[in-house]
C-alpha cells in the first residue's frame, strides 16, 4: 500500500505503508549500529515514543542492549525486513568503513525505506548512498554529540539534549524524508541545523576533526616530557587531550574519510603555529596568536541562533534556502505536528 502524506511542510505526517499512523503516533525507527551514537539514539527515540529496534554486529553489544530491555538483534536481514514491512526510517549508525556493507543490505532488503545516518562525514556517505541507488530516499544527519567512551555501556538517552544535529539539505533532498529526519532529531532533544554535505564537511573539519588531531598531538607532546610533566599536568592538559582518550580506530574512522577538508585546515593551523613560533623567536611575544585565539573563543561563546519559520520543505528552492539559513545561524528547535 502506497504511503499517504498529509501536508508537505514541517507539518507533514507520514503514514506507514503497512499500519496507519495517527497524529499522536510516531513512525518506527530502525537503527543499524548500537554503539555510543546509535545506541543513544535508540534509547532517545524510544523515550520519545517511537517504536524502535536495532541491529548490532557485536553479539556482546546485542546482549548488553537486550539485557537493558531494548529490541536489538544480530540478524541484519531480520532487522531490515521488519523495517521494510513497517516503513521504518532506517538510521545508519556505524563508522564510515562499515557504511557500504550496510547500504548493500538496505539496497537488497529495504530499498524503499526512508534513510538517514549519523556518520561524522557527509560527502563519502552521500556518494555511497547514490552508488547503491538509495539517493531518492536519503537525507543525511550528524548529531554533534558524543564522549570519549564507546559501545552500548556508554549510551545515554539524554546525549542529544540541546545538541546540534545537522540535517542534510542538498538539492536532491526529499521534503517528506527531510521532515521525518528533522522531526526525529528534535524529538530526541536536539537543535536542527540544515546544511549541505560540502559545507558540513568543511565545517566539522575545523571544529571536530581538527580538535581530534590536535588532542593527539598535545598528548604526544605531554607524554614526551616523561613522568614529571605528566605528574604536573592538570586542567589545561586534561581538557585539551580529552578526545585523545577515544579508541584510536574510531578516531581514524572519524577523521580520515574527511581527508581533503582536514588537510586544508591542518595547513591553515600549521601556518598559524609557524607564525606564532617565529614571533616568539624574533620578538619574545605570542600576542598575535593569543589575541586572535581569545577573539575566536569569544565568537563561539556569543554565536547567535535564530528560529527558521518561513521555509517550507517542498516549496520552490527550499533546499538552497535552508542551506543559506543554516549558514546564517538558522535552526529548528521545534516541529509542529
Amino acid at each position: 500500500m502506497a504511503a499517504t502524506v498529509v501536508g508537505l511542510s514541517l507539518n507533514v505526517v507520514v503514514v506507514c505503508q503497512s499500519v496507519p499512523v495517527t497524529r499522536d503516533q510516531k513512525p518506527p525507527v530502525c537503527v543499524l549500529g548500537a554503539g555510543l551514537i546509535g545506541g543513544s539514539l535508540l534509547r532517545a527515540a524510544r523515550a520519545a515514543g517511537y517504536p524502535a529496534w536495532g541491529y548490532n554486529r557485536s553479539q556482546a553489544g546485542v546482549r548488553a542492549a537486550t539485557a537493558d530491555g531494548y529490541d536489538v538483534t544480530g540478524d541484519l536481514a531480520a532487522a531490515l525486513t521488519r523495517a521494510a514491512e513497517s516503513d521504518a526510517l532506517i538510521v545508519v549508525a556505524v563508522p564510515m568503513p562499515a557504511v557500504d556493507h550496510l547500504l548493500g543490505a538496505v539496497e537488497t532488503l529495504a530499498p524503499d525505506c526512508a534513510l538517514t545516518d549519523v556518520v561524522s562525514v557527509k560527502g563519502p556517505v552521500v556518494r555511497a548512498v547514490r552508488a547503491h541507488g538509495l539517493g531518492k530516499r536519503y537525507v543525511g544527519g550528524h548529531p554533534m554529540a558524543g564522549t570519549s567512551e564507546s559501545g552500548w555501556s556508554a549510551t545515554d538517552s539524554e546525549l542529544f539534549r540541546n545538541a546540534v544535529w545537522t540535517v542534510g539539505a542538498d538539492d536532491d533532498a526529499h521534503a517528506r524524508v527531510w521532515t521525518r529526519v528533522a522531526r526525529l532529531a528534535v524529538d530526541c532533544g536536539a537543535v536542527v541545523v540544515p546544511v549541505g554535505a560540502e559545507d558540513h564537511d568543511r565545517a566539522v573539519a575545523r571544529i571536530s576533526h581538527l580538535p581530534h588531531v590536535l588532542a593527539e598531538a598535545l598528548a604526544v607532546a605531554g607524554s614526551g616530557g616523561g613522568t614529571l610533566a605528566l605528574g604536573l599536568a592538570a586542567g589545561s592538559f586534561r581538557d585539551g587531550t580529552r578526545v585523545a582518550g577515544t579508541a584510536p580506530d574510531l578516531v581514524r574512522a572519524i577523521c580520515e574519510p574527511n581527508r581533503d577538508a582536514l588537510l586544508e585546515v591542518l595547513d591553515d593551523t600549521i601556518a598559524v603555529l609557524t607564525a606564532a613560533r617565529d614571533d616568539l623567536r624574533a620578538h619574545g611575544s605570542l600576542a598575535k596568536l593569543v589575541e586572535a585565539g581569545h577573539d575566536g573563543r569569544a565568537a563561539f561563546d556569543t554565536v547567535r541562533r535564530w528560529e527558521i519559520t518561513d521555509i517550507r520543505p517542498g516549496d520552490h528552492d527550499w533546499q538552497a534556502r535552508l542551506r543559506d539559513a543554516g549558514r546564517r545561524g538558522g535552526v529548528f528547535t521545534t516541529l509542529r505536528t
